[in-house]
């Protein structure tokens, strides 16, 4: 049972009220764990005035959760807290952590901050920072530590810091010095490896040329950027480049390969086209040497090739006559200019719808000259190694070895004939794959419309298709000395082509007569004498479907 009231009291038996004979006049209260009892406690009581005695006390019999709700809850100091009596019923009021005072009274007495800061008791060595209810330490900006006295207080870090500067400042030296001296072995490798590179690829051959930087072209092409590609091809890629005074230019690349052929044929094309201006061959503007493979810088011809023009789906049919006869025509021109008019004779070896680009206005552009040689000029032909395209490549040569200017007249027939017919040089679904093959047998067995793009029959006279047909027929001759001459094919082009703008006429040819039939009774002048005949109005007839 908890003692609630304790209370004392002595009297005497005998109504006595001093005696000193009976040592148990007096009583008390005390803790018997700590009390040393002493028989002469009873003798010596007039001068013991204490004894020890333990109270553990609690405010009434309620629990902290009950009190909180009752108006005599004792707790009501601010910043106090309340506990449960740990040996029974009732509860305690305490201060909170980091506060003093009498948890029991609600005025300045109560529970107030403790200022840890101050000078005597303050637990930081540097600075102390008092909070309601609390503080922190902080060391100054060249200390390091907690700035507790029990904890790893303030240190000062300048020696750190000196320490940290020297071997910081050491490294910094040494990296910016092994840093130059790497860039200085970079650069001087570098050139090296570009005057490699530029004698390599033929950098001594035409010094008049304009030399691009790598470093130009990347940033032309946006770093060779694959939606700059205008096309692929064996020898490389061609990129669209744009130059800071926004120039436009097509740059060829050539694969990386360790071929010594494929980077002569590169240095081939330099050395062709640096000699070579006119207005129907691309023009070259330069080249790059310095880098693992040539790149060539050429103008930029934005409408394709002819072959996109007359073989894709799409674009099919969307020549006209007059700008195929052009066309042929100009490229005729280009040929014969390579042939008998530059410097040095030229032979292009590869003459074919791909190479062939178009501008806006359809002007024809004879590109690709990598596999194109100079001919000296006490020289007819070349011995070469195999190539050209097959379905353009001159039927002769698989007998002689040899190029000859001949062999470019007959791959510019295979291009005509393409030209004439919107078919392809060599067709995967036909009995007769070859489109040279083809087109002999359908003139000779007297079918041409068959054979010829139907948008060609629609727009031309028969008198100018079987003329241009018989043109095309003499240049796919298997024998090169019955070839014509590119300046002679160039000359009755061009006359085609003024007489398909302005047709004229006055030959005795009956309707529905062959002209072939006639030229070949007769020697090739019969064509010319035909395209230059009188300027009368010649009256156009239907050829048999």
């Amino acid at each position: 049972m908890d003692l609630r009231n304790f209370s004392l009291q002595v009297d005497s038996f005998y109504n006595h009220s001093n005696s000193r004979f009976a040592p148990c006049s007096y009583a008390f209260l005390a803790d018997v764990g700590k009390l040393n009892f002493d028989l002469s406690d009873f003798t010596e009581y007039e001068t013991r005035k204490t004894a020890p005695v333990t109270l553990d006390w609690a405010i009434m019999n309620k629990t902290c959760e009950e009190a909180k709700g009752s108006d005599d809850f004792a707790c009501v100091s601010p910043n106090s807290n309340c506990s449960n009596s740990p040996n029974g019923p009732g509860y305690l009021c305490n201060c909170s952590p980091g506060f003093q005072g009498n948890p029991y009274l609600n005025d300045s007495n109560g529970c107030s901050d403790i200022n840890e800061c101050s000078a005597d008791t303050s637990p930081c060595v540097k600075r102390c920072h008092n909070r309601e209810g609390s503080y922190s330490c902080s060391c100054p900006w060249y200390m390091y530590g907690d700035g507790q006295r029990d904890g790893s207080g303030c240190k000062s870090i300048l020696r750190i810091l000196y320490l940290s500067l020297g071997v910081g400042l050491s490294l910094f030296f040494l990296i910016a010095i092994g840093s130059w001296l790497y860039w200085i072995h970079k650069k001087r490798k570098l050139g090296e490896l570009k005057q490699h590179f530029f004698e390599k690829n033929g950098g001594s051959l035409r010094p008049d040329i304009r030399l691009f930087s790598s470093e130009e072209l990347e940033a032309a092409s946006d770093n060779y950027n694959q939606s700059r590609i205008l096309g692929e091809g064996g020898a490389g890629t061609v990129y669209r480049g744009v130059l800071p005074n926004q120039n436009v230019i097509a740059i060829k690349k050539a694969k990386i390969s360790n071929d010594e052929a494929e980077v002569q044929q590169f240095i081939n094309e330099v050395e062709v086209l640096s000699s070579i201006n006119h207005r129907n061959v691309v023009k070259l503007l330069g080249c790059c040497l310095e880098s693992q493979v040539p790149m060539l810088v050429y103008e930029f011809v934005p409408n394709g090739t002819l072959a996109h023009h007359v073989h894709d789906e799409g674009h099919r049919g969307s020549l006209s006559l007059e700008a195929r006869l052009s066309i042929s025509s100009e490229v005729a021109g280009a040929l014969s200019y390579l042939h008998s008019a530059a410097s040095t004779p030229v032979i292009h070896i590869d003459v074919k719808t791909t190479n062939i680009l178009l501008d806006h206005n359809l002007t024809a552009k004879v590109s690709d000259f990598g596999a194109s040689r100079m001919v000296p000029l006490d020289q007819n032909g070349l011995v070469s190694l195999v190539r050209g395209t097959f379905g353009y490549l001159d039927p002769e040569y698989f007998q002689t070895g040899e190029f000859t200017d001949k062999s470019d007249v007959y791959s510019f027939g295979v291009v005509l004939v393409e030209l004439l017919t919107g078919k392809k040089p060599v067709a995967k679904t036909q009995a007769v794959k070859n489109l040279a093959t083809l087109f002999m047998d359908c003139v000779n067995s007297g079918r041409l419309v068959e054979i010829l793009e139907e948008r060609v029959v629609d727009e031309g006279t028969p008198e100018l298709l079987e003329a241009a047909a018989e043109l095309a027929m003499r240049c796919l001759s298997l024998k090169s000395n019955d070839r014509p001459l590119m300046r002679e094919v160039a000359m009755e082009l061009e006359a085609l082509t003024r007489w398909r703008i302005h047709p004229w006429g006055n030959v005795n040819v009956e309707e529905g007569d062959s002209l072939l039939a006639m030229v070949g009774s007769s020697s090739p002048s019969v064509l010319r004498d035909y395209v230059n005949s009188s300027m009368e109005p010649m009256v156009p007839f239907e050829i048999v479907r």
